[in-house]
């Protein structure tokens, strides 16, 4: 009978403690912590990264260079340090491209953003100016 009430009551008290732990309004950001609609800044942060891993894929490169030019200097761990530089440089080629897309993406949705707010800015102003004065005789105001 113990172990029966342990064996309902232990999933139930687990199922309360998650749900009570779980987050209930995640906010809408990515994962560097940039708010989705800050494209400026996914901009910059995609960029840094497409940076990063071409200096990365580059040193990676000139690995597998010297190590296919000159085999003798690393031994038997040479084949390793080359298939591992390949993996490498196959990682990076994709980090590089996705993240060359990622900000050409985000630049358009950034100019796409700041041109609807300047054709906003531009039809309020045209609201609020009048074409005539709405009073043709009083031209003191």
């Amino acid at each position: 009978m113990k172990a029966f009430k342990f064996s309902v009551l232990m999933p139930m008290l687990m199922v309360a403690l998650l749900t009570s732990c779980a987050q209930m309004n995640p906010q809408p950001m990515n994962a560097a912590g940039i708010a989705r609609h800050d494209h400026g800044a996914l901009v910059r942060y995609y960029g840094d990264l497409a940076r990063e891993a071409k200096a990365k894929l580059l040193e990676n490169k000139r690995t597998l260079e010297e190590c296919e030019t000159h085999p003798y200097y690393f031994g038997w761990q040479g084949q390793d340090l080359r298939s591992h530089s390949a993996a490498n440089i196959d990682r990076y080629e994709k980090i590089l491209e996705d993240s060359l897309h990622h900000a050409d993406l985000h630049r358009r949705m950034a100019r796409e953003q700041e041109d609807q707010v300047n054709s906003t800015e531009g039809d309020l102003e045209d609201e609020l100016t009048a074409a005539e004065p709405e009073f043709p005789g009083n031209k003191t105001l």
